[in-house]
């Protein structure tokens, strides 16, 4: 049977830049989170101490019998480290299976077999819970900074704390970072949502009761480098401008260390072909 040759044809179909294939790794994760009513009721829970605050905040700038309840950088520090029981939550619900599922299911190889790198994935699932992490801290607390100024209708609170803006946004930003990245490194450690879930609770839970344990019995403060959230604390402090128990610089290399750490687990855990020795 003869082959006719048709020619080269122009491609005509739609042309997607590769360096957007990480954006639609995100948005399929976070529509996926979205469907599910008990995470969307988690995320509503997670913003009832945002609806307290601004109850706070108005009473405080509107009635001067409820002067007391005028906002201070202590409103904002104190609403961001509450906020890490929510962070906690939502890390394990949405950030568990993001690599553990994939790997379970053998859905890297066809992630990989596609025009996507694996920083592509990697980038992609990070944003995925990133984006839901930032929808609970530093989005809230603008938000709280916003209602202050409206109420009081002036500038004048912003104009005298000009670094509660950089204090927020950074401290957001380390509990987001740090959370996304322990998550990601841990879950790519397993098969299991079930069994990375345990090893992050692991992780924050048992690393601060060592701490409280070693800090009481010793005395020494240097032992809340132990605990990854209670270093990210002594950050938020500094930010604040409250005195923290140990020299910022070492939390901030302790921080840092521990996301390089992160950073090789995934580099060495996303492949698209597991090699077993």
């Amino acid at each position: 049977m003869p082959i006719h040759d048709q020619g080269y044809r122009r491609y005509s179909g739609a042309r997607i830049l590769r360096a957007r294939s990480w954006f639609v790794i995100a948005r399929a994760g976070i529509i996926e989170r979205l469907r599910e009513r008990r995470f969307l009721a988690l995320l509503l829970v997670a913003w009832l101490l945002f609806v307290v605050r601004a109850v706070q905040i108005y009473f405080g700038t509107t009635f001067v019998r409820a002067s007391f309840f005028a906002p201070s950088e202590e409103t904002f520090h104190g609403f961001l480290t509450q906020q890490r029981l929510f962070v906690f939550f939502i890390t394990i619900y949405a950030g568990a299976g993001l690599i553990a599922s994939d790997r379970q299911a053998n859905a890297l190889q066809l992630y990989l077999s596609k025009p996507i790198t694996r920083h592509d994935y990697i980038v992609g699932k990070l944003a995925t819970l990133a984006a839901f992490l930032i929808a609970v801290t530093w989005v809230p607390a603008m938000m709280l900074l916003m209602l202050q100024v409206l109420f009081s209708g002036s500038l004048e609170f912003v104009s005298t704390h000009p670094r509660l803006v950089p204090a927020i946004t950074i401290t957001a930003a380390l509990q987001v970072a740090l959370a996304s990245m322990m998550m990601l490194a841990l879950s790519s450690l397993s098969r299991s949502r079930r069994f990375a879930a345990m090893l992050y609770a692991l992780v924050t839970i048992f690393a601060g009761t060592i701490e409280r344990v070693l800090q009481t019995a010793t005395g020494a403060a240097g032992w809340v480098l132990v605990s990854p959230q209670n270093t990210l604390l002594v950050i938020t402090d500094a930010l604040f401008g409250i005195e923290p128990e140990i020299p910022v610089t070492l939390a901030l290399i302790a921080i840092m260390t521990l996301m390089a750490v992160c950073v090789a687990v995934l580099e060495r855990r996303v492949r698209a072909v597991d090699v077993v020795t």
